[in-house]
């Protein structure tokens, strides 16, 4: 990640947040490797690539349909901001004050799905669907991105139907 700062400067990725409803609540979709470990759907944008086409294009590389039909994304609002301010892991919704050059910008959105929807996933994952109550204060266990979805999602009124 150093090489690639001295290169081309700050790392851009994106990330979707595709909610589904499951029995009156809505859910995360998440890929699980392992046991202990969740991720979005999303990942690192090339230099200069417009970030609702990156993100596009990372959810076709990484959940898009195998029978050539093409998927159509829908995505939606900026649900937030994370900033990691050096080469080390962790990574915070706002950029320290002391930090004039963070190291890379996540930017998380909101993804529409269609009502019904196919998705391929990836070998070494499972796709789960993780209800917003046990994301809300759990990043022991989701970390801190995942854990603060809840409360990045608030603001939105959901209508099931």
């Amino acid at each position: 990640m150093r090489d690639e700062f001295d290169r081309i400067g700050m790392r851009r990725s994106v990330e979707g947040v595709l909610l589904v409803h499951e029995h009156g609540l809505p859910h995360v979709l998440l890929l699980q490797l392992g046991t202990t470990f969740f991720k979005l759907p999303g990942g690192e944008l090339n230099p200069g690539e417009d970030e609702v086409e990156g993100l596009k294009r990372l959810l076709t590389e990484t959940l898009g349909r195998q029978d050539g039909v093409k998927q159509d994304w829908i995505v939606e609002d900026i649900i937030g901001n994370w900033w990691r301010p050096n080469f080390e892991p962790p990574q915070y919704p706002y950029i320290p004050p002391h930090i004039t050059k963070p190291k890379e910008h996540k930017r998380l959105f909101l993804v529409q799905l269609q009502e019904n929807a196919l998705l391929a996933v990836p070998k070494n994952y499972k796709l789960v669907a993780a209800p917003l109550f046990e994301l809300y204060d759990n990043s022991q266990g989701y970390g801190p991105i995942i854990s603060s979805l809840p409360q990045a999602l608030c603001r939105f009124q959901f209508i099931y139907v």
